[in-house]
Order: structure tokens, then C-alpha cells, then sequence
């Protein structure tokens, strides 16, 4: 199928993870995501890297990688419908866009800490209508700078010429899409069968909402190991029932002597790290990039970041939301006066977590020539990306229906639920499955199998 939309994003993935263009992608379906950006063309796009990755591995053409437009669609945003109960709220109460006396903003309060940091700023009740009062007599810039500095999580609404006149978003274009390193080790072998081509790969999770648990998620259902790791006490309710699914959860505290004396064994075992600590954090705790290698010298270390890996704001706390309002993929008409309209679901989260897959399953691919592969990504690259193919089409909402959810029960945490149908195929074999059901956050133990 020629896809000119599909076939521009695919050609800069292609590059980006494999070095070379690849065939171009099976499809099947028309369905779109209503965007003045061709959000559907990118999934297809960001999921066909992964599958196709996933492909090589097997040794399985990748004339044999279909994706479904539709159901690529709907796996960027929720894949359980639950019988009997409720999915919880994706969004704080209070998070959401704000007029303010120049333009807009958005608060990212989902995290208590970022909520209680915005509340102290603002000086008012939590409660929206007392923010809206106060957010409208301030300056977008002013409050999201005084915001920020507080340790909460903020962006006002830029257009994208600002954006790309800003310095941290000229430094974004500045960077690769995948900002690859390489260095060498004994070859380490190993066997990827058809049926579940991850089997005994050990993959280290140290990411939170959203793009990285989306690329452990992938990993999981292709027979890795994923063994996740927070901070006690950590939650991310409106998410966890979507990014759990396959995967052992710890709770492991990095800022401990006990806690850096289980990680270090875990890291040493592991084959794939996934992280998404701000530039310097995982230093500052003992596990840098040059002790990470002295510890495991033939480790993949994928890493993520907001706002970039260079720049004024590499060290800035960001999100999806908070990305698309910084570099104008939210601004309507190119203006800063209109309400924000963002992208109908989180396209830089979990397109950046299908590439994280893709670059880590290519280096899997090729370190057993003793050649090491470790890749960083960032959702604002991502969204550079997205902003490069803009879509004239509009179309209705894509709504789920019966046929695009597998018939089998999960029995989650929460209670029974259908999962929504794979939005790919890998030939005849290899087929994906959750060794565990999505669940709650901590319940086992910091320990490879």
C-alpha cells in the first residue's frame, strides 16, 4: 500500500534505528485519528520499528511485519476494557489548561509532589475554579518559569515558530532522533525462537509514565523478563493498569546503601536498562554512565528524557502534555490566543516507547558480534518528528467496538478485563503474551527469575 504520510515517517525511523531504509510497511485498514497531524500514520510508523526489530530477531522477513491502522490507533491510548469495575482517571482534578492574561498553561499535577509545588506558587485553594481566578492574572512565561524553579511541572502554550526559535527547542533539532554510542565487548550470544523470541532476555525498568513502561510493555509480551523498579510508596494509578501488564514489580530504593546493594546485582545481570532519569540523577546516585559499563560492560542502555539531551532544559521535568504545549504541536492556528488543542491521544509518549523497543531489540540484534549499542530518546524529538508530516484530513473519533478485543479474560489487580487485540503481526509464529496480568505497583521482590 503506498502511503506517502506513513512512508515520510517511516523512512526517518528506518534511519534512525537500523541505518538504512527498510521495505516499506504492510497495512491493512483506513481508519485516522482526528489531528491536524497524521497521528495515525505515526503509530503505524513507530509500532512497524518495533515489530519489525522484533522480526529481524526471529529471523522472520520483515515482508512478513503487518500492522492495523486502526487498532495501532487505539493501542496509543487505553487497551483493557474492564468487566465490573472502573478504569481509574487518567488526569489530577486539578491538571489541565489554564488561561492566563497573555495566553495559556498547562499544570501537570498528577504527581502529589508537582501538585503541592504548583499550589505553593499559586497561593490559592485546590480547587479549579480558585485556580483559574489566580492563573488568570499571570503571565504564561512568569509562571511557568516560577512554577518549574518550584519542582513542579508546568508549560505554557507556544507556537511552533516560537518554539523553533527558542534555544531548547533549537537544540532539539539539533539532535538525532536516536543519539546512538557504541563500544565494544566480548560477543554475547543468544537464541530468540520464533514463538517468544525474548525468552531468558532480562530487561532492567527503571521508567515511570509513560513512554518507557510502553517499551517494556512490548518487550514483556515477547517472552523478556521485565523486572520494574520504583521508589516506595510510588503510584501511578491513572496508568498502571495500562503499562503493568507482563512485568514483575519492585519497589527498590536507590537513595539507600541497602537499595544500591540489591540494585547493583540486577544491573550486572541484566541485558537491557531502561531509564528515564533526568541528565546526572543516576550519577549523583552511584550508578553513572561509566559505572553502569564498568559493572556490566556488554549492557543496552536505553535512556529518556522530556525536553532533550542538550540545551538549556535538559534537566526539565516534562511530559507528553507538557511537550505538545512547549513545542506548539498544541496550538491551534498557530496562535497562543485560542484554547490549546492537543492531540487526541499521547502520540510522543507512546510513540517514543516503541522506538525505545526498536533501538533496544536492534542492539540485541547485533551485540552478539561483541558490538555494544546503547541509545538515548526524548519525547521532544518525538514530537519533531510527528510536527515534520502535517495531515490536511480531519476525521471522526475512533471509537472501540467488540471485534477490537481479544476474548480472552485478564484477571488484573482490578478486577477482569478484555485487552484490546494486537495491532500487528510477525508471520505465523510468534505470537505475544503476558506471562502476568496488569497489577498493582511493589509486589514482588528486586530479583531476576
Amino acid at each position: 500500500m503506498n502511503n506517502p504520510l506513513l512512508n515520510a515517517y517511516y523512512d526517518q525511523i528506518s534511519q534512525a534505528v537500523f541505518g538504512h531504509r527498510r521495505p516499506d510497511l504492510n497495512l491493512t485498514g483506513t481508519a485516522k485519528l482526528p489531528s491536524k497531524f497524521a497521528v495515525t500514520d505515526f503509530a503505524c510508523a513507530c509500532i512497524g520499528a518495533a515489530a519489525t526489530a522484533l522480526a529481524d530477531l526471529s529471523g522472520t522477513p520483515a515482508s512478513d511485519v503487518t500492522v492495523d491502522r486502526r487498532l495501532a490507533s487505539m493501542w496509543f491510548d487505553r487497551t483493557r476494557r474492564p468487566l465490573g469495575w472502573n478504569l481509574p482517571d487518567v488526569w489530577d482534578p486539578l491538571a489541565g489548561n489554564y488561561r492566563t492574561k497573555d495566553g495559556w498553561i498547562r499544570l501537570h499535577t498528577n504527581a502529589p509532589h508537582h501538585r503541592d509545588a504548583a499550589l505553593r506558587v499559586l497561593g490559592c485553594p485546590p480547587t479549579r475554579e480558585a485556580i483559574t481566578r489566580t492563573v488568570r492574572g499571570c503571565s504564561s512565561s512568569n509562571l511557568e518559569t516560577t512554577i518549574v524553579e518550584a519542582g513542579g511541572c508546568a508549560a505554557e502554550l507556544r507556537t511552533m515558530e516560537a518554539w523553533a526559535a527558542h534555544p531548547q527547542g533549537q537544540a532539539v533539532q539539533s539532535e538525532p532522533l536516536i543519539h546512538w554510542t557504541r563500544h565494544s565487548t566480548a560477543p554475547r550470544k543468544h537464541t530468540f525462537p520464533e514463538v517468544r523470541p525474548l525468552a531468558g532476555v532480562r530487561v532492567l525498568d527503571l521508567t515511570r509514565v509513560l513512554a518507557g513502561p510502553v517499551a517494556s510493555r512490548f518487550l514483556a509480551q515477547f517472552g523478556a523478563d521485565v523486572l520494574r523498579n520504583d521508589p516506595p510508596g510510588w503510584d501511578e494509578p491513572g496508568v498502571v493498569t495500562e503499562t503493568t501488564p507482563g512485568k514483575r514489580r519492585a519497589y527498590l530504593d536507590l537513595k539507600s546503601a541497602v537499595g544500591k546493594k540489591t540494585f547493583e546485582p540486577l544491573l550486572r545481570e541484566a541485558d537491557i536498562l531502561l531509564h528515564g532519569y533526568r541528565p546526572g540523577a543516576l550519577d549523583g546516585l552511584g550508578f553513572g554512565r561509566e559505572s553502569r559499563r564498568s559493572i556490566n560492560p556488554a549492557l543496552i542502555d536505553i535512556s529518556l528524557n522530556a525536553y532533550g539531551h542538550t540545551g538549556p532544559w535538559r534537566r526539565r521535568r516534562g511530559f507528553d502534555s507538557l511537550v505538545q504545549m512547549s513545542s506548539g504541536i498544541a496550538s491551534p492556528k498557530g496562535t497562543v490566543d485560542q484554547k490549546p488543542t492537543p492531540l487526541p491521544v499521547q502520540a510522543l509518549d507512546h510513540g517514543t516507547g516503541y522506538l525505545m523497543a526498536a533501538a533496544a531489540l536492534h542492539a540485541l540484534k547485533i551485540r552478539s558480534s561483541g558490538e555494544i549499542r546503547s541509545a538515548r530518546l526524548s519525547l521532544a524529538h518525538t514530537g519533531h518528528l510527528l510536527a515534520s508530516v502535517p495531515n490536511a484530513e480531519n476525521q471522526a473519533p475512533l471509537q472501540a467496538g467488540d471485534d477490537d478485543y481479544t476474548i480472552e479474560i485478564e484477571t488484573t489487580d482490578w478486577g477482569p478485563a478484555h485487552r484490546m487485540s494486537e495491532p500487528f503481526t510477525i508471520g505465523a509464529g510468534t505470537k505475544p503474551a503476558f506471562a502476568y496480568p496488569a497489577g498493582y505497583l511493589g509486589k514482588n521482590n528486586a530479583s531476576w527469575l
